[in-house]
């Protein structure tokens, strides 16, 4: 354990409390001193007696000192004191006959009067409060001045350390008294595991490997979609290894001053080498390693952090045993010079879970929350395909909450369908108020859709319909894939394009061209987008098969409006882009026109019950028909 030293601030305060201690202590010391004083022995005479005296020349009063409301007598020849009593209430001692005999004389004749007569001194009286106020008048501005002075010093100690700090690392430290992070702990992504269990073989037994003259990987890279996981597979790593654990994200690097960036990278590797075996994580690390260019310069200051994280990687002292984790999902935005052999040694894809691994991933959410025995976890994890780990644990945690909020003991079925559709659509809006004739239109809109989707051939089984607003679309169609697929051919994807057009198309037969509402917005989007992606990225035009035209991008910045491609090639893009959006409207149009009465019945069916699941929908579609026109040949 390492040894903790109390910081400048700390020590001041203690001096200033130590100092404010004293001084209460010697006022509390006066105090009782002035209680306790042992008194002087005092005779009382009568104050009569005492003027008398003072008015005889042959009187034996020397001196009378006049204290306040007391008289202190001292006698010719004699050095203790009689102390009379309270003055009369008829007046003063003055008021009395007790004169000063000797005021008008001068020399020899003052001299002798004032051996006759005694003399008058009045003196102020001193309480302790009036000791207490000068002491006060004195200490406070003397305290005042001083929490001054450490205040300021206190600041300037602060700013100090926050200078001296500036170019050091931010990264979290998970050690053995961390919560440890287990490959058990982590669900799915076996592949995955696997390459990452022979790194954490390397940090156990790295002699085993170099007397094969093995070298352990300097850096692992993973990359996956966001949510996938791999800050959780990093932390797993280090838990399976026991070996300390530096966490930092790309852009705590980052600054605004030339330089800060090299300088936390410096402290954080030279940190990682003193608790060597160790590992270094950074998360996100496209935000400080992306590509370089012509524009930079090594005067930028993201340059300077990438070409210190190259060297400490990849330098002349490469036997530091630290091993560095990197995360990103943007893998094409990374520096090539990092991605090299030698500074990150694995590529590890870390992929969206399939089916067996989302029930995997589900058991473990659900593992500590109480459930019912209608919950079927299974038909869950086939439902949600394309989700990540991320979007699993969100599902949970909302099946809690409606089951929260619902007043049930235990999670239901009910509670876990409404999570899910909640987490992939959004939340119902029932308090939407709709008229009868958006109504109507938003149930044939549905249904156009249902009934596209489910007579072509290569189109997903329909799920789920609803006329229920749910986020920000007015109703909703659910296809569902019978299982995971990791490609889709050109049928499929022409299937899902006659299927999106099947609601304005079904607006268009009902109510007439002229009255097409904007409900179908969101719909031609995506058949936009879909189509310009087949074109574009996939090589599926009907003039231009096998052919791509990515977007530029310049490594460092995504130029969105430079074009690989003349204009005469954009004109024929922009040609196959309309020839497959008007393709969909025509194979929608054809199914529809060939099964008017199944759309009537299942508009009048989402008018009456707003929700139909999929046992509700296969009687109302099995009329449906495909016609010929509707093919693809």
């Amino acid at each position: 354990m390492p040894q903790t030293t109390k910081k400048p601030q700390q020590k001041g305060n203690n001096l200033i409390r130590w100092f404010v201690f004293i001084i209460f202590l010697f006022i509390f010391t006066g105090v009782i001193a002035n209680l306790f004083a042992p008194a002087t022995a005092i005779e009382e005479v009568p104050l009569s007696d005492v003027i008398a005296r003072a008015n005889d020349e042959n009187g034996n009063i020397a001196k009378i000192t006049v204290e306040g409301s007391s008289l202190k007598i001292t006698l010719k020849g004699e050095d203790r004191y009689s102390q009379t009593s309270r003055k009369d209430p008829s007046g003063t001692l003055y008021d009395q006959g007790l004169i000063d005999h000797c005021v008008e004389l001068s020399g020899d004749e003052l001299a002798e009067c004032q051996g006759k007569y005694p003399v008058v001194e009045y003196q102020e009286v001193s309480t302790f409060w009036d000791y207490a106020l000068d002491i006060a008048i004195i200490v406070v501005p003397v305290i005042i001045i001083i929490l001054f002075f450490s205040s300021m010093m206190r600041q300037a100690q602060s700013m100090n350390n926050q200078n001296m700090g500036f170019g050091k690392a931010k990264a979290k430290l998970y050690g053995p008294d961390k919560k440890r992070v287990l490959f058990t702990d982590v669900a799915g992504n076996e592949a995955a595991k696997q390459d990452l269990a022979e790194v954490v073989d390397f940090l156990k037994e790295p002699k085993k490997y170099e007397k094969l003259g093995a070298k352990i990987p300097r850096g692992v890279l993973l990359a996956g979609d966001p949510g996938t996981g791999k800050t959780l597979m990093a932390r797993a790593v280090a838990g399976e290894a026991s070996v300390p654990f530096f966490s930092i994200s790309g852009s705590e690097f980052a600054e605004m001053f030339v330089g800060v960036g090299a300088s936390r990278v410096r402290d954080l590797f030279a940190k990682a080498k003193k608790n060597a075996p160790s590992i270094i994580f950074i998360d996100e690390i496209d935000a400080v390693a992306h590509k370089r260019d012509a524009r930079g310069g090594a005067g930028r200051e993201d340059e300077q952090t990438l070409n210190q994280i190259l060297v400490e990687m990849d330098g002349f002292d490469n036997d530091s045993g630290v091993i560095v984790i990197a995360a990103t999902n943007r893998v094409d935005m990374l520096d090539k010079a990092l991605l090299r052999p030698g500074r990150f040694d694995r590529h590890i894809n870390v992929t969206l879970p399939e089916r067996k691994d989302r029930l995997d991933i589900l058991n473990v959410h659900f593992k500590n929350k109480p459930t019912d025995k209608s919950v079927d976890l299974e038909a869950l994890a086939a439902k949600t395909a394309g989700s990540s780990g991320a979007d699993l644990a969100n599902i949970a945690n909302e099946a809690a909450i409606t089951a929260a909020r619902e007043g049930h003991k235990e999670i239901t079925n009910a509670d876990l369908t409404e999570a899910f559709e909640r987490v992939a659509i959004g939340p119902e809006r029932k308090s939407k108020a709709m008229n009868d004739h958006e109504r109507k239109v938003t149930a044939y809109h549905e249904a156009g859709h249902a009934i596209v989707g489910h007579v072509l051939p290569d189109s997903d089984p329909v799920h789920k319909v609803t006329i229920i607003p749910r986020g920000r679309t007015g109703g909703v169609t659910w296809f569902l894939p019978p299982e995971d697929r990791s490609y889709k051919n050109i049928y499929e994807l022409k299937d899902i394009l006659a299927r999106a057009m099947g609601g304005r198309i079904a607006e268009k037969l009902v109510f007439g061209p002229e009255a097409i509402t904007t409900g179908a917005s969101s719909d031609l989007k995506h058949v936009a987008e879909l189509s310009k992606d087949m074109i574009i990225e996939e090589g599926m035009g009907a003039e231009t098969r096998n052919l791509v035209f990515p977007e530029g991008d310049t490594g460092y910045y995504t130029i969105a409006t430079a074009k690989p491609y003349s204009e005469k090639t954009a004109e024929l893009i922009d040609a196959e882009i309309k020839r497959l959006s008007n393709e969909a409207a025509a194979r929608a149009e054809a199914v529809l026109k060939a099964n008017p009465a199944v759309l009537d019945k299942l508009a009048a069916a989402l008018l009456e019950h707003e929700t139909l699941e999929e046992k509700d929908l296969e009687p109302l579609l099995k009329d449906a028909k495909l016609p010929a026109s509707a093919k693809l040949h």
